[in-house]
């Protein structure tokens, strides 16, 4: 079975196709740093199997926050809280991740400003942001150079950029939020462009040996925004600098959605053939068979369950000993799963 066949980029290797994907947990304290929560709530899924953990998305800088409890990686006071979980979670048996990120103008944290690439709120409810210049875009760009860096001194074995869901790298590439006259807006490769030297710049500290991930919203559900020609047209200009794609969708401004289970596996699907990469398909998955579905049929390389693993943390564990695979379950419990 597919699901619990291993799967390898670069010179990391998951031991299976399922993923925690990074949800964020509004656990940490004040000043962006881990709790002992994390510490438990990660390493509990690495010993329930999955072979990929995905911590939440990680501030690097203190108005990028998307909460006052958000994890942050803007200090390296912040490394040895996050190497903690690291190293528990690779000790249980998962690859682990971080996924660095900027909430631009979907902050909701304790700030003097916040910031987006124009000075245009994400609603009523939010404030106001300041557009950025050119000179604060190339300080937030060395500020994710500097969270990359300590993602790696903090023994993470990959790294995720959030540029998805309205947040601000998804601000620049969505034109219903980026009205920039400069050359970080208008057309596809300019609104790309922070982007791109975001990877530019964390690959300079970033080993070679260990993967870069990219969430993306493929689909703005809104006319004038982003659509999944875009999206594969957006990664297609980047796809050289990353090595797996994490696809989800929305967010960048408020809309209806109608979702059902798998509602986006589609985008991961058109986002893998049409631009020969792999990728990660989210959206309210929780049972095996479409997992298994999704996987065989080459639709998606793994699979992210959210909702159902914070259900229920030995999912997998469970999945193997229904379908009768052989793996090795954790010695502390497995006189449970004979």
């Amino acid at each position: 079975m597919k699901t619990f066949e291993s799967y390898k980029l670069k010179d990391i290797e998951f031991k299976n196709r399922i993923v925690l994907p990074p949800m964020c947990m509004y656990s940490a304290d004040e000043n962006g740093m881990a709790k002992m929560f994390h510490f438990v709530h990660y390493t509990e899924r690495a010993i329930g199997g999955a072979g990929l953990i995905i911590l939440e998305a990680t501030a690097i800088a203190p108005n990028g926050r998307i909460s006052d409890n958000d994890l942050g990686i803007w200090d390296d006071s912040h490394i040895e809280g996050l190497k903690t979980i690291a190293m528990s979670v690779k000790d249980n048996g998962s690859k682990v991740a971080i996924q660095l990120a900027h909430a631009g103008r979907k902050c909701e944290a304790k700030a003097d400003f916040i910031v987006a690439p124009s000075d245009i709120s994400f609603s009523e409810k939010y404030r106001q942001p300041k557009a950025l210049s050119k000179e604060e875009i190339k300080e937030i760009i060395k500020g994710f150079k500097d969270a990359a860096s300590r993602a790696d001194k903090a023994e993470f074995d990959m790294i995720e950029i959030h540029g998805a869901h309205g947040y601000l790298i998804n601000e620049f590439l969505s034109p219903l939020a980026n009205k920039r006259e400069d050359e970080y807006g208008g057309s596809t490769e300019n609104r790309v462009r922070f982007l791109n030297e975001i990877l530019d710049e964390i690959k300079k500290v970033w080993p070679s040996s260990k993967p870069i991930g990219l969430r993306v919203s493929a689909s703005d559900y809104a006319e004038g925004g982003i659509d999944i020609d875009e999206m594969i047209k957006i990664v297609n200009l980047i796809k050289d600098k990353v090595d797996i794609i994490h696809v989800s969708s929305g967010a960048v401004v408020n809309t209806r959605i109608k979702t059902y289970p798998g509602y986006q596996v589609k985008f991961a699907e058109e986002i893998k053939n049409n631009c020969k990469i792999p990728t990660i398909a989210v959206g309210l998955i929780d049972k095996f068979d479409m997992v298994e579905e999704i996987l065989q049929n080459e639709r998606a390389d793994m699979v992210a369950l959210g909702r159902e693993l914070l259900r229920n943390p030995y999912w997998t564990l469970q999945e193997a000993k229904k379908n009768g695979i052989e793996l090795e379950f954790p010695k502390q419990y497995e006189r449970s799963f004979k």
